[in-house]
């Protein structure tokens, strides 16, 4: 069976299945979409081994501090820690979304429903990577090989045709260790006679033009290694800051229904 895409869409049960809610919207619009309490387990959402979570929306509505303990939540889950996500909130509380909160994006409720699709096309556009014959997305960056461009985030990036060259080279072998002998064969040509230096110094170069959109770690003795952007420095909350479901005998005084809502 093939991979089967999905929003996952998180929030206070009662109210996800509501006629205005970002599943009913989303459904609409011929998106597969899944649904969990903010309680759930998040492994739940995956059918398959091979399901694949296009973005997660966690509909915070006037509760965004609840909606970054859940997202802490979300991402304890491996197959959610690369997930694009966003935060549903209402307008008078979107002041309140605090941009280390780990969401991507927010949209505000109620929804319009080609604004709610477009952000997350967008944040699955960030999130994505591809290679094809033209064009190699890593991260933030985009290699244009046939226009022989660079963007990152938006914005071209002027580059030497080494630094370009270097760039593509290394965005090709994704993930893999690449000696700078071998660097300077592929790149400079096995006729270049100046040293590995000058592999170094076109690093340092690539990486002050692109910054922190650049993957790039340095193996002493070894070479470099472009790797994920968010392979190594996924944070994962402990399971003790997880949103714990609160027991019959030490419930709240406000009702399940207001957690959301902040009776």
């Amino acid at each position: 069976m093939g991979r089967r895409p999905f929003i996952a869409i998180v929030g206070h049960g009662p109210e996800l299945a509501r006629d205005e809610g970002a599943a009913s919207v989303l459904r609409g619009l011929g998106a597969e979409v899944r649904t969990a309490d903010l309680w759930d387990d998040p492994s739940s959402l995956f059918e398959a081994d091979d399901d694949v979570a296009r973005a997660l929306v966690i509909e915070a509505l006037d509760r965004p501090d609840l909606a970054a303990a859940a997202l802490r939540a979300m991402r304890c889950e491996p197959r959610f820690a690369a997930t694009g996500a966003l935060v549903a909130v209402s307008a008078s509380q979107v002041a309140r979304v605090e941009p280390s909160s780990g969401f991507d994006d927010f949209v505000l409720v109620p929804y319009v429903p080609a604004e709610l699709y477009a952000r997350i096309r967008t944040v699955e556009w960030k999130r994505s990577e591809f290679s094809n014959e033209e064009r190699i997305k890593v991260g933030d960056i985009v290699v244009d090989r046939a226009a022989r461009d660079v963007v990152v985030s938006g914005l071209n990036v002027k580059l030497t045709a080494k630094e370009f060259a270097l760039l593509a080279y290394l965005a090709e072998r994704r993930g893999r260790l690449v000696s700078r002998e071998e660097l300077l064969s592929r790149v400079w040509g096995v006729r270049y006679e100046g040293g590995e230096r000058t592999v170094d110094i076109h690093v340092r170069r690539l990486r002050a033009k692109l910054g922190e959109a650049l993957p790039l770690h340095t193996l002493r003795g070894s070479g470099y290694k472009l790797v994920a952007p968010d392979g190594p420095r996924v944070d994962r909350a402990p399971r003790s800051e997880r949103p714990l479901k609160p027991s019959s005998a030490a419930a709240p005084s406000s009702s399940k229904s207001n957690r959301l809502r902040g009776a």
